[in-house]
């Protein structure tokens, strides 16, 4: 091949590619909305009764927050609800039939130096009554967990917890502790717990979404639950067949591997905003947004977020994803810079 035939080739590849993106970026577009009355890191958002609901956040010295907000989207406003019957942060969330169920997290020790506590507690949240009802705990205690519903059950995956035999109570970034492929499914009807084939890759700080009744974990990060400990970043995708109770992994690998982002589930896919990662010399959070086609096993980029940050609440209402508050940075600097950024991109046509 010569000079000038190499050339045209790279020039049409690269208009074949800016086609592709033009394509993807035209299918939707981010809008602005009421901004976040409490900014946050490590909030978590689920939709129920046509609402958007904002839990948890994470204070300065790992004091967890314990917020509930709800956002209306008929009057763009937000409005404070009762606090979470258990403060507690990176705990794992989901809804099902317009319940809000939270699961498992971390809490400061009752004595001795900040650390993180991870807890076996779970607890159903109504909107509509506003009340919070303690169920049956978790076999094991974890946090940075997932989870999603199918077929009327839950599904509570992955996350961070001490090590076998360990003595300790909490975890600490100057600690030992693992990663783990726990997956334990939790029955609503009769409040009952039951352990499920383990996730192959274990890892906290993951993404998940349910399509055609499986599950679709994505991302996160393995090794230790702190970004500033070790914990390195995943691009890996795994699926969980719910009815055969067995994994499978997915070869189409993330776009853009990171751990600490937000998710939700529309028309299919399931998307993944935000996030972070940090090296020996580089630390950042990030602003890509990319969906997940559960049918075709394919990724699309979308328009990125107007502002990077990771530890991000993110849900599904209508035809909009929105992305609310979190850390403009990665963690562990020593500073918080949060914002009270609620954006939202608006679905108006399929992702290919």
């Amino acid at each position: 091949m010569n000079r000038s035939t190499g050339s045209k080739c790279l020039f049409l590849a690269a208009l074949v590619l800016a086609l592709a993106q033009a394509t993807a970026y035209a299918q939707g577009r981010w809008v602005k909305l009421a901004p976040f009355p409490e900014p946050a890191e490590e909030v978590l958002g689920a939709a129920a009764g046509g609402k958007l609901y904002v839990f948890a956040g994470l204070a300065p010295g790992w004091k967890p927050k314990g917020m509930v907000y709800e956002y209306d989207p008929a009057t763009d406003k937000w409005s404070k609800k009762k606090p979470m019957a258990l403060a507690s942060h990176h705990v794992a969330i989901t809804e099902l039939g317009g319940k809000i169920y939270v699961f498992g997290g971390f809490v400061l020790p009752a004595s001795g130096p900040a650390a993180w506590q991870p807890i076996d507690n779970a607890f159903e949240y109504d909107p509509a009554a506003d009340n919070w009802k303690e169920l049956a705990p978790m076999p094991t205690k974890r946090a940075a967990a997932v989870a999603a519903a199918v077929g009327g059950k839950l599904y509570v995956i992955g996350g961070a917890t001490m090590l076998p035999g360990s003595k300790e109570t909490a975890i600490h970034p100057a600690r030992a502790h693992r990663s783990v492929g726990t997956v334990e499914e939790y029955d609503p009807a009769t409040n009952t717990w039951r352990e499920r084939s383990m996730m192959p890759t274990p890892r906290n700080h993951l993404a998940i979404g349910a399509v055609n009744n499986k599950i679709y974990v994505l991302g996160g990060r393995s090794g230790s639950a702190f970004i500033s400990g070790g914990g390195n970043r995943l691009d890996l995708v795994e699926e969980y067949d719910v009815a055969t109770d067995t994994w499978n992994s997915v070869r189409a690998r993330m776009p853009t591997g990171r751990s600490a982002v937000a998710y939700g589930v529309h028309g299919g896919r399931v998307y993944v905003v935000g996030g972070e990662h940090q090296e020996y010399n580089l630390s950042t959070a990030f602003r890509a947004f990319e969906g997940f086609d559960a049918t075709k096993k394919e990724w699309s980029v979308l328009p990125p977020m107007p502002l990077q940050r990771h530890g991000l609440a993110g849900a599904v209402l209508g035809n909009r994803f929105h992305a609310i508050s979190g850390d403009v940075q990665s963690a562990g600097t020593g500073l918080e810079m949060h914002t009270d950024s609620h954006d939202a991109y608006e679905f108006e046509s399929t992702a290919k």
